[in-house]
């Protein structure tokens, strides 16, 4: 039998830029998605759980303690990319219900094709605006939102302001969990003010971080935690700790005492997330 051909990369341009899979040499059937240069998702279709940025690992600790190991969950992923998370959790919790929100219809269509999701996963995928998605959701119709949502290499506007929190938390039952991937660099002024934000809605939040990032010694992503109920920061902390990765979880007096006094940002006022410097998120 003649061996498989070599997988070639695909480039396509997609609503919201150049869009590129390219094969990982050293993993059969495993591919980086990247939107202009900026890595969006690593995904291997034979190994579900395999998680390569470390980001993702940490939304994957989140996923995996915020509920008895095994139980369903219902999940809105807000942002999809090549649907790394949804694949996870479709393997680590089967019969779970996921709905992912991704505003690139060229992009969900790239994927569908290449990379297609297995059948009978439980995972929905809906072309809309995320803002737009949330606010028309069910109320609270989610245990856990996940939002990784980046136009380029920034978080759009319309997803940095109180009022989007309000939203998160009118969709989150009483005990789900909002988790979401941010990215900045000292002195914090964006993320103190996300913080800031969901501060106002919710009662517990929690922060997981490379100590480079939170030290502020360079641009990196943080994973900004917010429930009504006490987060699992002690198992949170075991993970991050042990990754390849390592990471601190910052929450109770240490985060307020980053918080500060940074003001909420309502949406007459919200900005992009900032500019990461040349090199921080791209590739090749």
């Amino acid at each position: 039998m003649d061996p498989a051909p070599e997988p070639i990369p695909v480039t396509r341009t997609v609503d919201c830029g150049t869009a590129k899979l390219l094969p990982d040499v050293d993993r059969h059937r495993a591919w980086l998605l990247t939107v202009d240069g900026a890595p969006q998702s690593y995904v291997d279709l034979d190994a579900p759980l395999h998680l390569e940025f470390e980001y993702v690992r940490r939304l994957a600790f989140v996923l995996d303690e915020t509920a008895a190991p095994g139980r369903p969950l219902d999940v809105l992923h807000l942002g999809g990319g090549a649907l790394t998370l949804p694949r996870y959790l479709a393997a680590t919790r089967p019969h779970s219900r996921q709905d992912v929100i991704e505003a690139d219809r060229a992009l969900l269509d790239l994927v569908a094709e290449h990379l297609p999701l297995p059948g009978n996963c439980g995972v929905t995928l809906h072309a809309q605006d995320a803002r737009a998605a949330l606010e028309a959701a069910p109320e609270h119709s989610a245990d856990v939102i996940v939002a990784d949502v980046f136009g380029g290499s920034r978080v759009p506007a319309q997803l940095t302001s109180v009022e989007y929190a309000r939203a998160a938390a009118r969709v989150l039952r009483e005990d789900g969990c909002y988790a979401a991937n941010l990215a900045d660099s000292a002195p914090f002024g964006f993320l103190r003010g996300q913080l800031a934000n969901f501060a106002t809605v919710f009662e517990h939040l929690a922060l997981i971080a490379e100590p480079s990032v939170l030290r502020g010694r360079r641009f990196g992503n943080a994973v900004l935690l917010a429930s009504h109920t006490p987060l699992p920061v002690a198992d949170l902390a075991r993970r991050a700790a042990g990754d390849a990765f390592p990471a601190r979880v910052e929450h109770g007096a240490r985060l307020r005492r980053l918080i500060a006094d940074a003001a909420p940002v309502r949406d007459v006022e919200a900005v992009a997330s900032p500019v990461p410097p040349d090199g921080a998120f791209s590739v090749g």
